[in-house]
């Protein structure tokens, strides 16, 4: 699928490799190369734009690490944006009560009733599955659906000729409440998003589905009218997810950056041939790697990143042993938590935080550091009632949320001075605080 579009990238950015200096000349032309490259492979204007507006802020004035030179470091910040703008590798909502939907919406021929098959095969062994067909216009669509369910030992509704789309999505709600189902599996027919009276029935259904899920299906092939389909779906009913079906095919692969962008969605899967089993999980890192190629330069300088931050760790640890915490030592540790597993004595003090909740949870602590004066970082204790509501707002958070962290923080600066030494060492190695 990326084939094309990691040709082009390659080529605009050949001429950094090996370069020990650059200049703003040298980092402007290969920005304009990569934007040629981005807009021949289909991506939408205004992502092409976001991104590069992102790469430059962060290519301009970057520290370069040592062992490395600008113009790999350049190559692997690219990377990182890339995957930064594919956004974080999400998994289906599977925390509502049972039983709670999943409402699948795409054009005609996108693929959707074979997509809905092959997620509901990735989900049997952890839940009770049914899937049910709402396509009353296309021939033998319900019957399709019901086949490819039976030979994945999943059930589906049974047909009742003559039901309405409405109809059927009642007669499932009730079926699974008897039968013990976990997840409706809801097909839609596929229609044209020009089509006004097919696009009600989508946005009736979900209104009254209420479903944990929308995922739109859509054609890696379609290119720039990929950008058409995902916002006119978009603004019909609040999209939770993509869904990109012929990610195996010889598409450009500006789709999958378009159509991320437009919705602000995330990639769920794609869908990579015919068979019931060809779909994955959606890894923004995977496909930036697969986009740029480089694996020797990307290897080498995020190893050489990795020595950086395992000297900053190092540097924490040896305060720690002395029994000294504060505020910048905890942002040092937050902004290294992405390549190095130091969650382990914070999950001690988060008791009921679920383990992939822990990353979510260190981004909301850093922003609250951010936010603060040296001198509120310093002196924790000066945090007054109006200085505690303006620290929340600045970083996006309740000032419930900001209390819940100061505690936090007070407890783990606690806990160091209380085992500083060999003795804290110690205790902190036992409880994965520095895992390299």
């Amino acid at each position: 699928m990326f084939n094309f579009l990691s040709q082009k990238l390659n080529q605009a950015l050949d001429r950094l490799r090996g370069k020990g200096f650059l200049n703003e000349n040298d980092v402007d032309l290969t920005l304009r190369e990569i934007r040629i490259a981005l807009i021949e492979s289909d991506v939408a204007l205004p992502a092409v734009k976001a991104l590069l507006e992102s790469i430059k802020a962060k290519a301009v004035g970057h520290e370069i690490i040592k062992s490395v030179t600008p113009g790999q470091m350049v190559i692997k910040l690219v990377r990182d944006e890339i995957v930064a703008f594919l956004g974080e590798s999400t998994p289906l909502n599977m925390q509502a009560n049972s039983p709670f939907s999943y409402l699948f919406v795409g054009l005609q021929g996108a693929g959707k009733t074979t997509s809905v098959a092959k997620i509901a095969n990735f989900l049997k062994d952890s839940k009770n599955v049914l899937t049910v067909s709402l396509d009353v216009y296309r021939p033998a669509a319900q019957k399709q659906l019901e086949v490819l369910s039976e030979g994945i030992g999943v059930p589906s509704l049974p047909i009742v000729q003559g039901e309405s789309p409405m109809e059927i999505a009642s007669r499932a709600l009730s079926f699974a409440k008897k039968n013990n189902i976990d997840v409706i599996l809801f097909d839609t027919a596929g229609r044209l998003h020009i089509d006004d009276a097919m696009m009600q029935e989508v946005s009736d259904l979900h209104k009254f589905l209420a479903p944990v899920e929308s995922l739109l299906i859509a054609d890696a092939m379609m290119g720039q009218e990929s950008v058409n389909v995902a916002k006119s779906f978009n603004d019909l009913i609040p999209l939770t997810g993509l869904v990109l079906t012929r990610a195996d095919g010889d598409a450009k692969g500006g789709a999958i950056l378009s159509m991320q962008f437009i919705t602000g969605c995330p990639v769920k899967f794609l869908g990579t041939g015919e068979q019931i089993g060809k779909l994955i999980p959606f890894d923004p890192m995977r496909v930036a790697s697969q986009i740029l190629g480089y694996g020797d330069v990307l290897q080498l300088v995020d190893a050489a990143e990795l020595a950086s931050e395992k000297s900053t760790i190092e540097t924490i640890q040896k305060r720690l042993e002395k029994g000294l915490f504060t505020m910048d030592d905890m942002r040092r540790q937050l902004e290294v938590i992405q390549k190095i597993d130091v969650s382990g004595i914070v999950s001690k003090f988060s008791k009921g935080a679920a383990k992939s909740d822990h990353h979510l949870m260190m981004r909301r602590y850093l922003a609250f550091i951010n936010s603060m004066t040296p001198a509120e970082r310093n002196s924790p204790a000066i945090l007054n009632a109006s200085r505690r509501r303006r620290i929340a707002t600045g970083a996006g958070q309740t000032v419930a949320e900001l209390n819940q962290f100061l505690k936090t923080f007070d407890m783990l600066r606690g806990f160091i001075k209380k085992f500083g030494g060999t003795k804290g060492k110690d205790m902190l190695k036992a409880l994965g605080r520095f895992q390299a």
